[in-house]
């Protein structure tokens, strides 16, 4: 019995062998991408495996982000005895078959499933950009991707039983999430939002299921956050207050929906029209099912998750400030999305009795393969550039055969024991040459400028090729401290201070 359910995913499993070469692709010629979180994550994790640590490169606990992704990246470097830098092409590789072959396995359970339909949604999110950026860099949306699916499947299952042993799965896998990303509380807001809406618990069993698996699904954040709070004094970090209004992060956010479903530009300026139109259309379509009583599908669980992380995006980025909404902090919520916009096409087919039934179908092939047809340009133009110079960040040419870089790596005894190191990329001084440094604080947080400036001493490692206008720049640091150039090449320069 359970081999032939196995059998009938064949096609997602080539679907799966599929993807793990694609991102071999992607990742063959410098390797994984890095950017400042990939180092922060990879050093967390070599600290985890040789010192039991939640130490960063810079020997502070990580605070920022979550611990689980650290921990995963640190188990792999335990039992494989290999870095997570060098471990992440393969680590990703696996990641996106996984998720390709489980999007597969969903998708077998819809009510209405077309053979045609699952292999058009299998291509889909195998040339997705968005998807295959995120499974080209060492970032913890790889393994946050994964669980979404996986909260799906055990969800769907507890809908089936509706016990205490299924709904306690359901809270372990999110409480695992919200230790992955902080965005995993948007899966404890599904599991939530789902249990109140499901007509078939009697509310006072709904009320202890809710109670329970809210307590177990918030745990190990708790927990996090506490350790944090211990450590440093903050729970999630310093975080700066949004200065993006809703209506703007609502653009940025149907503006992703543009790209990913490669309109063309023209259809930018409609960004929040795009994107409250297919919000508030997913809230109706669920609002729909719970009228009538059909909750207990895969489609209403994908539907109510991209409801959620939307809104939770869009909301929190107009509360707290962080990187402008984009495909990397919206690519949880591509499969879902995807799901939820195209699986009622199947159902209304088989509403259609009459031959035109045929021509519809032909129809959204059509326009289906005209999509995949325009991500794969985007991917191959992608692949083109990246074959040549690598995948953008800190593993890319630009790093690679810096003069600066290399500079770094042969003068590292230019720094005294004992005296501070500033920098305005500490990730890239600690990767290439193992530097413990201190990035130089943000204009926002002037306790911090006012405790750098009251430094006797240190040097500042320069990039001049990165522009960040929240650090405080060159000319800011030179007006109140008197710098002296002790080294330099092309892209950068080493000053000290004295204390002057």
């Amino acid at each position: 019995m359970y081999l032939a359910r196995y059998l009938k995913n064949t096609d997602s499993l080539i679907a799966a062998i599929v993807g793990f070469y694609v991102i071999y692709l992607f990742t063959a010629y410098s390797g994984v991408g890095l950017s400042p979180d990939s180092i922060m994550y990879a050093s967390t994790a070599t600290n985890i495996q040789a010192h039991g640590s939640l130490l960063t490169f810079n020997k502070t606990p990580l605070v920022f982000f979550p611990v689980f992704y650290p921990f995963f990246l640190g188990t792999v470097q335990f039992f494989f005895k290999v870095d997570p830098i060098t471990a992440g092409p393969i680590i990703n590789e696996f990641l996106f078959a996984v998720v390709i072959f489980i999007s597969g396995w969903i998708m077998s359970k819809f009510v209405a499933l077309s053979r045609i339909y699952k292999w058009l949604i299998l291509v889909a999110i195998i040339l997705s950009p968005g998807l295959l950026e995120i499974y080209s860099y060492l970032w913890s949306e790889t393994l946050f991707i994964l669980e979404i699916l996986l909260f799906i499947i055990f969800y769907w299952r507890y809908m089936q039983t509706h016990t205490i042993k299924a709904l306690v799965f359901v809270g372990v896998i999110t409480a695992i999430s919200c230790i992955t990303r902080y965005a995993g509380v948007t899966i404890i807001g599904a599991g939530g939002l789902l249990l109140l809406l499901d007509n078939q618990l009697p509310i006072k069993k709904k009320v202890g299921h809710i109670l329970l698996f809210g307590s177990v699904s918030i745990s190990l954040l708790i927990g996090n956050l506490v350790l944090n709070r211990l450590s440093t004094g903050l729970s999630t970090g310093t975080r700066e207050p949004s200065i993006t209004p809703f209506v703007k992060n609502l653009y940025y956010f149907g503006s992703v929906i543009c790209d990913w479903g490669s309109l063309s530009k023209s259809s930018v300026p409609f960004a929040v029209l795009i994107a409250s139109v297919i919000l508030i259309s997913l809230i109706a379509v669920l609002l729909w099912k719970v009228y009538k009583g059909k909750m207990d599908s895969y489609e209403n669980i994908v539907i109510a998750f991209a409801i959620v992380y939307g809104l939770f995006i869009v909301i929190s980025a107009s509360i707290s400030r962080y990187e402008t909404i984009n495909s990397r902090l919206l690519a949880p919520m591509f499969i879902p999305l995807l799901l939820a916009c195209t699986s009622w096409v199947p159902d209304v087919l088989i509403l259609i009795k009459s031959k035109s039934r045929y021509v519809f179908a032909g129809l959204a092939v059509i326009l289906m393969l005209a999509f995949e047809y325009s991500t794969l340009l985007t991917d191959l133009q992608r692949y083109d550039d990246e074959h040549d110079y690598g995948v953008p960040g800190y593993s890319d040419d630009d790093w690679n055969k810096s003069e600066f870089v290399v500079y770094l790596k042969h003068h590292k005894n230019i720094f005294k024991p004992g005296v501070p190191i500033y920098t305005d990329a500490d990730e890239a001084v600690y990767l290439f040459t193992g530097i413990s440094s201190t990035l130089i604080p943000h204009k926002f947080f002037k306790a911090d400028v006012q405790k750098f400036y009251a430094h006797k001493g240190f040097y500042l490692i320069w990039f001049d090729n990165l522009a960040n206008p929240e650090l405080l720049s060159l000319a800011d640091i030179s007006k109140n401290k008197k710098l002296v150039k002790i080294g330099e090449a092309k892209e950068g320069s080493i000053y000290y201070c004295n204390g002057d």
